[in-house]
């Protein structure tokens, strides 16, 4: 029997990291694993010489056929908003038809999006591009802090380094957990990574042109030690809490007290990284009524403990 084909597809302005983690992965032998290993090739979106990000040329790896593909990978695609070839939606949907295994890194969970490949699913990409993957396809179920969302012949991963986590997870699949370990030894990198991409997702800001809104949030975030009940939110923006709830959700997509709480989160991670304050210091700064609180809170959102990420982010 012939080894799995995994094809990763190339084209104009291809995200050379992602890219270049797959082939890390699956182009390498790797004789030493003792099992049949992957079989990599390329396959050209673009016709002519692909030209990379970083102005790289990458030359596609002989004449193979797209649909015998075992696994397609698309990495970071060249633009969220960038038109997807028609062709190429054809050939992922008759590739999905006929059984392969079709996964995204980062943006370009957007080309499966274009292929109608992700409606009706559970779906990640790039923290920063979530809510615009949500509303442009409001079919799909975004999950925003995975690092990477398996659904059967469908996986997509979050940005960049998550691509890795992915592959490390198809390994497992088709291997099993003891050759995907000697992979991540040989990579140097873990074999499984605790949490999710909200860890490393920066402050999301609304802009000065958001009015009263906006004028009540930096009053917030001023002073994330006061306890900020929603009526007095409402109070000080003079407005009800239905106005108050209604104007959150329609400048961040959260109600004001998700909007509160992620703040408080995010100060605390602010802390966390850059000062040597004691948690019950960090709890109270950040408005918490208890330590308890403050780690399930912390962790549910940031998906590790207090104590685990300021060991991965504190600052020397």
């Amino acid at each position: 029997m012939k080894n799995h084909l995994v094809v990763a597809l190339i084209y104009n302005q291809l995200c050379t990291f992602e890219f270049g983690c797959t082939v890390e992965v699956f182009a390498l032998k790797r004789k030493e694993l003792g099992v049949p290993w992957y079989e990599f090739a390329t396959y050209p979106v673009d016709e002519g010489p692909i030209t990379a990000a970083g102005g790289i040329t990458i030359v596609p790896t002989g004449e193979v056929l797209l649909e015998n593909a075992d696994t397609i990978i698309v990495p970071g695609w060249r633009g969220v908003e960038s038109e997807v070839p028609q062709k190429l939606i054809e050939q992922l949907q008759a590739a999905h038809a006929r059984g392969a295994r079709i996964c995204s890194i980062c943006t370009g969970a957007f080309v499966l999006a274009a292929a109608g490949l992700l409606e009706g699913q559970r779906v990640t990409t790039h923290w920063r591009y979530t809510d615009l993957l949500a509303s442009m396809y409001p079919g799909l179920t975004v999950q925003p802090n995975e690092l990477y969302v398996d659904e059967g012949n469908i996986v997509t991963a979050a940005g960049s380094a998550a691509g890795l986590d992915m592959m490390l997870h198809l390994v497992r699949n088709d291997h099993g957990a003891k050759v995907a370990n000697m992979v991540a030894q040989r990579m140097v990198i873990p074999p499984h990574r605790d949490g999710g991409q909200s860890q490393y997702a920066s402050r999301q800001l609304v802009s000065s042109g958001d009015g009263q809104v906006s004028k009540l949030m930096d009053w917030i975030r001023s002073d994330l030690q006061h306890p900020h009940t929603i009526k007095e939110m409402a109070d000080r923006a003079a407005v009800s809490t239905r106005t108050l709830h209604r104007s959150f959700m329609d400048s961040t997509g959260l109600t004001p007290y998700d909007w509160l709480l992620g703040e408080r989160i995010a100060y605390a991670k602010e802390l966390l990284e850059s000062s040597h304050r004691r948690l019950t210091e960090i709890v109270e700064a950040a408005g918490f009524g208890s330590e308890e609180s403050f780690r399930r809170h912390f962790r549910n959102l940031v998906g590790i403990s207090p104590s685990s990420y300021r060991k991965q982010f504190a600052r020397a």
